[in-house]
């Protein structure tokens, strides 16, 4: 794009904030020149000096707000100036409703080419915080680590908490506002142990080091608790007391607001396989079980280490409520619930429907999947393993036939051949599941190019303090009249 007029570094604007980058930083314009300025946020008014000019945008320092924002707010989280996470932690509630609805509008309309988006109003958490039931905290020092004779030294205290934000470094968070109260509980008797029984923690400079990551998955409903220690080597020295401080630590905090009691469940030991080009992760029970059970509305779920769950419980029901809606059952449609994790979103709407197959490229995830249809007594839904556009041409030569389709993909959204594999099996409907809007945009477009009209968009904030947004549209094949 060419620009009658280009600023210069060193020059000074006056700029309204009109969006905010993943990375939490105010975008603004200079004669349609995109600037990204650290500081501002979504609405600010603010004077900035331009630092470093690209192609197509540039970067600036805030001088001054000129006009604040009505959505910024202070004081949200003690470590929001250091820690990566909560990307918008600088918005007030409202205001993160507000700027990710129109993030989705906006590449929808820009990526998709969508001109006229039948959006419903995002649906709001009731409570923004202590909502995630999955921590990742990485293990690191808070010293200097050096090398002598080939041996490594740990000579700081242990460090667990989040990657601080555009480094590898961690930041050490004895709490985090959205996470589950179990997280800082599991982290402090981590810290302990290591310190008492001087356990290394894994440093990437000398790929040297013994404790990598603690994953910590917290059954809201149930109160079961999953402790996931990723090693550098295949055990934890002393486990058992380990193992001890964590049960202690857990049975004794308080029950919940809704009365729910925590209890440690399970504890996992993973390390990556060698030679394993994908990083795959073993697995092994170290105490309890190997899952652990949650409910949403009226359906119960085991979840193992490795499968793929909603981090939010409270608003996954909520979601899965409005993919029912979407795909308003008569009982007699046969469904494809493609990408299905554990099955949570087949089962949930399971009992509405005449058939559900669902198709997941995880082992362990298929095996819980049915296993959780067994747990809840159902009988009409069945899961397969294997990758999604090999498995649906699969169907299509068993003569397996396909009302209503299903989308949940990970973020990178879905390939091509799997959307045309989709679209020449005739299915009649498609209800996407979202978790970023620009991979929605994009896929909505090819099925709209194939003949798929998009009928309703639906956002949830499933991500309260990031930028993340999940998204339901539903979509019919054009000749075809909705029920």
């Amino acid at each position: 794009m060419d620009y009658d007029f280009r600023p210069e570094k060193g020059q000074s604007f006056e700029i309204e904030i009109e969006d905010m980058s993943g990375e939490g930083a105010g975008i603004g314009r200079v004669n349609g020149l995109t600037v990204f300025v650290n500081g501002a946020v979504y609405k600010d008014v603010v004077s900035c000096e331009i630092t470093k000019l690209k192609k197509n945008y540039c970067f600036a320092k805030l001088i001054d707000i000129i006009k604040e924002s009505p959505f910024r707010r202070e004081g949200y989280c003690i470590y929001s100036d250091r820690c990566g996470g909560c990307h918008y932690h600088a918005l007030n509630y409202e205001g993160q409703l507000e700027l990710k609805e129109k993030q989705v509008r906006d590449k929808l309309g820009r990526i998709g080419g969508f001109t006229c988006i039948p959006m419903e109003e995002i649906v709001a958490m009731e409570n923004p915080l202590r909502y995630r039931n999955k921590a990742t905290c990485m293990i690191s020092t808070g010293g200097i680590i050096t090398k002598k004779g080939g041996i490594i030294e740990n000579v700081g205290e242990p460090v667990v908490g989040f990657f601080k934000q555009k480094s590898h470094n961690v930041c050490d968070c004895s709490d985090c506002a959205i996470q589950a109260d179990t997280v800082s509980v599991v982290a402090d008797v981590l810290r302990k142990f290591m310190a008492n029984d001087n356990i290394t923690a894994y440093d990437n400079r000398w790929e040297k080091g013994l404790m990598k990551k603690v994953i910590v998955r917290t059954a809201f409903n149930t109160g079961e608790v999953m402790v996931i220690f990723q090693v550098n080597g295949k055990g934890i020295p002393n486990h058992l007391k380990l193992i001890s401080m964590l049960d202690d630590a857990i049975f004794n905090m308080p029950p919940t607001d809704t009365g729910v009691q925590y209890s440690l469940e399970s504890v996992i030991l993973a390390y990556e396989i060698k030679n394993d080009k994908r990083g795959e992760l073993k697995f092994v029970t170290l105490a309890g079980k190997g899952t652990i059970r949650e409910e949403l509305g009226n359906m119960q779920y085991e979840i193992s280490p490795g499968a793929f769950f909603q981090v939010n419980s409270i608003q996954t029901v909520k979601l899965y409520d409005k993919v029912l809606e979407f795909i308003n059952p008569s009982g007699a449609e046969d469904v494809w619930d493609v990408y299905c994790g554990v099955g949570t979103i087949g089962l949930y709407i399971a009992k509405n429907v005449r058939s559900v197959i669902g198709i997941e490229s995880i082992k362990d995830a298929v095996i819980d999947a049915n296993r959780n249809a067994v747990i809840n007594g159902i009988v009409n839904a069945v899961y397969r393993c294997g990758d999604a556009e090999a498995e649906i041409k699969k169907l299509l030569y068993e003569g397996k036939s396909c009302d209503v389709a299903i989308l949940d993909p990970p973020r990178s959204g879905c390939s091509p051949n799997l959307l045309k594999a989709l679209a020449d099996s005739n299915v009649v409907k498609i209800v996407y599941v979202s978790c970023d809007p620009a991979t929605l945009a994009r896929d909505l477009k090819q099925l709209s190019e194939m003949g798929y009209s998009l009928k309703k968009i639906a956002c949830f904030d499933q991500f309260a303090n990031s930028k993340h947004v999940e998204s339901i549209a539903v979509l019919i094949k054009s000749e075809m009249d909705e029920n």
